[in-house]
C-alpha cells in the first residue's frame, strides 16, 4: 500500500473555469521524499489542497478522480481524521501561528482532539525535541525569526503524529540558515519513515528529494532538468 495515491485527478475551481489539474497520477511510498516543481500559479498549491483534503472539504470546485492517504479516500474522511494522518506546512508560518507561546501552539492540535493531558504533554515534548526547538517552549511565536517560526509550525503539525507531511513552498521566505534547519528536519523525518511531499520552485531545495516531478499545463511528468525562471 502507498502512503499517498493519486488516481486520475482533475480539478477546476469553477464549472467553466480553467482546468488546474488534468488526469494527475502520483504514488508515494513510506519514507520517500517527492518534490513537485513548476511555475508560480501553475497549480502546485491546488495539488496540495487536493491531497490534504482541503479540497473538497474547505474549497469547492469540480473534482474528479481519487486521492488515497494510507489507503483511505480523503473525500470520506473528516479533516480532523486527515490531520492525524497528514500534515501541511505552508509558505508563510505566520498564517499558522496564533497561540501566545510556542508550547500552546504545539499543544493546540492534540487539545482540539480532546486527548488526555498526559498524552498532550508527551506529544508536545516529542514534537519540540524532533524539531530541535525545546529551548523555545515558552517563547512568543511572533518574536521568533522566520526559520524558527517555520520549525514551530512544523512542530505543531508533528504533535498529531502524521505519517505524511506536505511542505508547500515552506522554505520560500527563509534565509539560508532557516532553509538548512528545515532541510535537516526533513532528512530526520524521512529517516524515521515519514512520507514527504515538497512543493518547490527553488531548485536549490531539491537536494533532500528522492524524486522530482514537474507540474506543467495541469499534468505531472518526470522532471528532466528544464530550467524554471527564477521566482517562478
Amino acid at each position: 500500500m502507498y502512503s499517498v495515491e493519486v488516481n486520475d485527478l482533475s480539478f477546476r475551481y469553477r464549472q467553466n473555469g480553467r482546468i488546474i489539474l488534468r488526469h494527475v497520477n502520483m504514488r508515494l511510498r513510506e519514507g520517500e521524499a517527492l518534490a513537485v516543481v513548476g511555475l508560480s500559479g501553475i497549480g502546485k498549491s491546488t495539488l496540495c489542497y487536493c491531497i490534504s483534503g482541503i479540497i473538497p472539504h474547505v474549497y469547492s470546485g469540480v473534482l474528479s478522480g481519487q486521492v488515497l492517504i494510507c489507503g483511505e479516500d480523503t473525500r470520506l474522511l473528516t479533516l480532523p481524521r486527515i490531520a492525524t494522518k497528514l500534515g501541511v506546512v505552508f509558505q508563510n508560518p505566520d498564517n499558522q501561528l496564533f497561540s501566545p507561546t510556542v508550547e500552546d501552539e504545539v499543544a493546540f492540535g492534540p487539545e482540539n482532539l480532546c486527548m488526555p493531558p498526559e498524552e498532550i504533554e508527551r506529544r508536545v515534548n516529542e514534537a519540540l525535541a524532533l524539531a530541535g526547538i525545546e529551548h523555545l517552549r515558552h517563547a512568543l511565536p511572533h518574536h521568533l525569526s522566520g526559520g524558527q517560526k517555520q520549525l514551530v509550525a512544523l512542530a505543531s503539525v508533528l504533535s498529531l503524529n502524521p505519517r505524511i507531511l506536505i511542505f508547500d513552498e515552506a522554505m520560500s521566505q527563509l534565509d539560508e540558515q532557516g532553509k538548512d534547519g528545515v532541510k535537516l528536519l526533513i532528512r530526520k523525518l524521512k529517516a524515521g519513515g515519514r512520507t514527504i511531499l515538497m512543493v518547490e520552485h527553488d531548485l536549490s531545495n531539491l537536494e533532500v528529494a528522492d524524486r522530482v516531478l514537474l507540474l506543467q499545463d495541469g499534468e505531472l511528468s518526470d522532471y528532466r532538468g528544464t530550467l524554471i525562471p527564477d521566482g517562478g
